[in-house]
C-alpha cells in the first residue's frame, strides 16, 4: 500500500514517457478523444449486442418465462448464418496459397515472385490461416463488421554458444578447401551460399573479410559467450472484439480518414515486462485498474466471468492503446504515432513503427451502410421474421402441449365399482348394458394444427431465404416463388450467387489490404535473409532487398456455384472439341475443370502429364519419314535429270537454228551475187599473189645477176 500512496502523490508529468518531440500529446488529450468517441461507439456496441442476442436467442431475444407456456424460439438467424460460414470460408481456403502477387512493371517481376513466396509461407506455416479465416468470416456474418489488427511479433532469447575466434590455417587440405570456397564466393556468391556447408561458408566469408585464409577455433581463454537468438520474427493478424476498438466517428465511412483508433486489451504486468516496449510499469495501480474493478463499457467475457489472479505479476488489467496522428514536430503536419496508458499512467509513446504510415487496422463491412465504417449482418434483416416464426411455433407447441393427449375419459354410469377397478388395472371388464361404449369412453388426441399456422411459418422461412439469398435444405429459393419457368428459377439462383459473390468481394478486399500491410512490414522487419520452404527438396533464399518493389496482390476467390457453372461450361467445350483436337488443348481444359472441382493435385498431374509414345508407332513414323525422304530425293534427282535433258534439247535447238540461219544467209548471198563476187576477189587476190611471187623469184634468180646477199655479180 505504501507504493500506491506514493503513486497517488506523484505529479502526472513525471509519469509521462520522455521523448525528444517538440509537441508531444498529453494523456488528457488522448483520453478526451476516447470520451468524445465513446457515445458513438456505445451505440454501435448496443446494436451489435442486439444482433448477437437474436443470433443466439439470449438476452432480450429470449421470451419471458410464463408458467405452462412454451419458450421455444426457432433459430432462424443462426440457421442462415451456419450456411454462410462454410460457403464463405471455403472460398478462401480452397486454394493452397491465399495470395497471388503480380508485378506492376517488368522490373518488379522478381520482387513479385519473392513477395508471393514469403507472404504465402507466412500464412501457411507461421500463422493459423484456417483459424484466422474462420474467425474473420464469423465476425462478419455475426456482427456485421470485421476489425483486424495487423502487427509484428519479434522475440529473441539469450543463449550460450562457443566463442570462435579466427586463427591462421595450419592444415594444408583445409587451407585448399577454404581457398576454393573463397574463390567460388567471389565468382558466384548466390551459388556458393546454396552449395557450400554453413561452416565452410562462414570460414570463407571471414577469410575474404580479413584478406587472409583463416579458420574459426574455440578461444581457449574464453570458450563460451552469450548470444541473442531470434525466436519469432513474423507478422500477426488478430480479429479484434467489436467492443474493444473505438474508431474516430468523424471519418465518414472511410477508415483511412480516421484520425485515431483506440484499441483496448487485457494484459498483465508480467506480459508488459516481457514485451520490453513499455515504461512506468511500477507506477501502475494494479488493484484499482484490475478488470473486475475497472470501469469498463462492456461486460465481462462469458468464459472468464469475474475471475482474476491475486498476485500482481499475473493480475489482469485493461490497457488502452491509442493509434493516431499528431503534430509531434510542431510543423503543422501530423504523423502517425502510438501511445498506451493504464489508468492515469502513460506507459508507451513513440512514432508508429509500421512502414506504410497508416493505422494498423483494417475494417470490412459485411453489408455496408452509407457514410458508416460499420456494416450490418444478415440478422438485421431477419429479426422480424424470427420473432414471427417464434410466435407461431410457440403457439403450435402450446396447442399440442396443453392438450390431454393419451388420457381416457368415461361416463360415470358406464362402469360399476368392480369393473372400474378392472378397467384401471388393464384387465377385462363389463360395462352397463344400457350404455353405448363408443359414447361412454373418449381418448384424447393431439389437436390438428391449422393450415394457416403452417402457411405462416413457411412464409417466414421463404421470406428469410429471399432476404439473405441462402438456399436451405428443405427447398429454399425456387423459381416457383418468382414464376413457374426455368428462366425464373435460374434468375433466383443467379441473384443468390451474385449476392454471395458481392459479400465475398468485400471480404476479399479486406484480406488484400491485410496482405499489403504484411508485405510492407516484411520489407522492413524481416532479417537479412529468410529461408522459405517451397517443396520438400527445394529451398529458396529470399533477400530482404528483393521484397521491395511495386507489387500488386490479388486473391483467388469464387463461390461453389460459380465454380460449378464454369466446370460445366468447360465440360461442354470439351465435348465439342472433337477427336482430332490438339491433345495439349484438351489437357488444358481438363486441368481447369479439376481446379474448379477442388482437385489441385489432379490438375497439376494433368498439366504435367506427358503421354509415352508407342514404340511401334514411333518406328512406323520413322520409317514413314525415311520413305518420304527417299521419295523426295528421287523426285529431286528426276528433276535434275529433266533439267539436264532440257538444257541439251535447248543446245541442239540452238545449233539447228544456227545451221538454218547459215543456209539462209548462203542462199541470199548466192542469189544476190555476193558469193560470186567474193569468189572473184579470192581468185583475183590469188592471181596477184602468184604474180608477185613469180616476179620475186625472177628478181632473185642467178640468171638475173643477183646473189643471195643481194650484191650483183662481176
Amino acid at each position: 500500500m505504501a507504493d500506491e500512496q506514493i503513486v497517488e502523490t506523484l505529479d502526472r508529468a513525471e509519469l509521462r514517457v520522455k521523448t525528444d518531440w517538440a509537441n508531444p500529446p498529453k494523456l488528457e488529450d488522448l483520453k478526451q478523444d476516447y470520451m468524445d468517441a465513446a457515445n458513438h461507439h456505445n451505440n454501435h456496441v448496443t446494436q451489435v449486442n442486439t444482433w448477437l442476442d437474436n443470433l443466439n436467442v439470449t438476452g432480450a431475444a429470449k421470451p419471458k418465462f410464463r408458467k405452462g407456456r412454451s419458450q421455444i424460439v426457432p433459430k432462424l438467424i443462426r440457421k442462415q448464418a451456419e450456411w454462410r460460414y462454410a460457403a464463405l470460408s471455403e472460398s478462401f481456403l480452397s486454394h493452397e496459397n491465399l495470395f497471388t502477387t503480380e508485378p506492376v512493371t517488368f522490373e518488379d517481376r522478381d520482387a513479385a515472385e519473392q513477395n508471393g513466396l514469403v507472404i504465402n509461407n507466412q500464412f501457411n506455416t507461421k500463422l493459423d490461416k484456417v483459424a484466422f479465416i474462420d474467425e474473420y468470416v464469423r465476425a462478419g456474418v455475426d456482427e456485421g463488421s470485421i476489425i483486424v489488427r495487423v502487427g509484428w511479433d519479434f522475440q529473441e532469447e539469450e543463449i550460450e554458444v562457443e566463442n570462435l575466434v579466427p586463427t591462421p590455417i595450419t592444415n594444408q587440405f583445409h587451407k585448399d578447401m577454404v581457398e576454393q570456397a573463397a574463390g567460388l564466393m567471389m565468382q558466384d556468391p548466390e551459388g556458393a551460399s546454396q552449395q557450400l556447408p554453413p561452416e565452410l561458408l562462414q570460414t570463407a566469408q571471414l577469410s575474404l573479410e580479413m584478406g587472409e585464409l583463416v579458420e574459426l577455433k574455440v578461444d581457449p581463454d574464453e570458450p563460451t559467450r552469450k548470444e541473442k537468438r531470434t525466436i519469432l520474427n513474423q507478422p500477426t493478424v488478430e480479429v479484434t472484439d467489436f467492443s474493444s476498438t473505438i474508431i474516430d466517428p468523424t471519418c465518414k465511412g472511410i477508415l483511412d480518414n480516421a484520425a485515431f483508433i483506440i484499441h483496448k486489451f487485457e494484459t498483465s504486468k508480467s506480459d508488459l515486462e516481457k514485451d520490453g516496449r513499455y515504461v512506468n510499469l511500477d507506477h501502475i495501480n494494479i488493484e484499482r485498474n484490475a478488470i473486475q474493478n475497472a470501469e469498463t463499457d462492456t461486460e465481462q467475457s462469458e468464459d472468464t466471468g469475474s475471475f482474476n489472479f491475486k498476485d500482481k505479476p499475473r493480475k489482469k488489467f485493461d490497457v488502452f492503446e491509442y493509434w493516431g496522428f499528431w503534430d509531434i514536430d510542431n510543423t503543422g503536419m501530423t504523423v502517425a504515432f502510438v501511445s498506451a496508458w493504464v489508468g492515469d499512467v502513460m506507459i508507451r509513446l513513440e512514432r508508429s513503427p509500421f512502414p506504410d504510415g497508416k493505422l494498423p487496422f483494417v475494417l470490412i463491412p459485411y453489408l455496408p451502410k452509407r457514410k458508416s465504417v460499420y456494416g450490418e449482418p444478415d440478422g438485421s434483416l431477419l429479426e422480424d421474421n424470427q420473432k414471427i416464426a417464434g410466435a407461431v411455433t410457440r403457439g403450435m407447441i402450446d396447442m399440442m402441449g396443453r392438450s390431454a393427449v393419451g388420457q381416457i375419459g368415461y361416463r360415470k354410469d358406464a362402469l360399476d365399482v368392480t369393473n372400474l377397478r378392472k378397467f384401471e388395472a388393464g384387465t377385462d371388464y363389463s360395462f352397463n348394458a344400457n350404455i353405448d361404449p363408443q359414447m361412454a369412453f373418449h381418448t384424447h388426441k393431439f389437436p390438428e394444427i391449422p393450415q394457416s399456422a403452417q402457411f405462416m411459418l413457411q412464409l417466414q422461412n421463404n421470406e428469410a431465404e429471399s432476404l439473405t439469398g441462402v438456399k436451405a435444405f428443405h427447398g429454399g429459393i425456387s423459381g416457383e416463388g418468382l414464376g413457374r419457368s426455368a428462366t425464373a428459377a435460374r434468375s433466383a439462383i443467379d441473384a443468390a450467387g451474385k449476392r454471395e459473390l458481392g459479400i465475398l468481394r468485400r471480404l476479399a478486399s479486406g484480406v488484400v489490404q491485410i496482405g499489403r500491410k504484411v508485405m510492407a512490414m516484411n520489407a522492413v522487419f524481416l532479417s537479412e535473409e529468410e529461408i522459405i520452404r517451397i517443396t520438400n527438396e527445394e529451398f529458396v533464399t529470399i533477400k530482404r532487398d528483393d521484397l521491395q518493389g511495386k507489387v500488386d496482390i490479388k486473391l483467388k476467390i469464387s463461390t461453389a456455384e460459380a465454380d460449378d457453372t464454369k466446370a460445366q461450361e468447360l465440360a461442354f467445350m470439351l465435348q465439342t472439341t472433337g477427336p482430332n483436337s490438339d491433345p495439349a488443348e484438351v489437357r488444358m481444359i481438363r486441368a481447369e475443370i479439376a481446379k474448379l472441382r477442388k482437385m489441385p493435385e489432379l490438375a497439376k498431374r494433368i498439366e504435367e502429364f506427358q503421354p509415352q509414345p508407342d514404340p511401334l508407332a514411333v518406328k512406323k513414323a520413322e520409317l514413314e519419314i525415311e520413305l518420304l525422304v527417299a521419295e523426295i530425293d528421287k523426285t529431286k534427282s528426276e528433276a535434275e535429270e529433266n533439267r539436264a535433258e532440257a538444257q541439251l534439247d535447248r543446245s541442239q535447238a540452238s545449233k539447228a537454228d544456227s545451221e538454218r540461219d547459215l543456209k539462209d544467209l548462203e542462199f541470199v548471198e548466192t542469189e544476190s551475187g555476193v558469193t560470186q563476187e567474193r569468189a572473184k576477189e579470192v581468185v583475183g587476190e590469188q592471181a596477184r599473189a602468184n604474180e608477185n611471187l613469180e616476179v620475186t623469184k625472177a628478181i632473185l634468180s642467178p640468171e638475173s645477176g643477183n646473189t643471195q646477199s643481194g650484191q650483183p655479180t662481176q
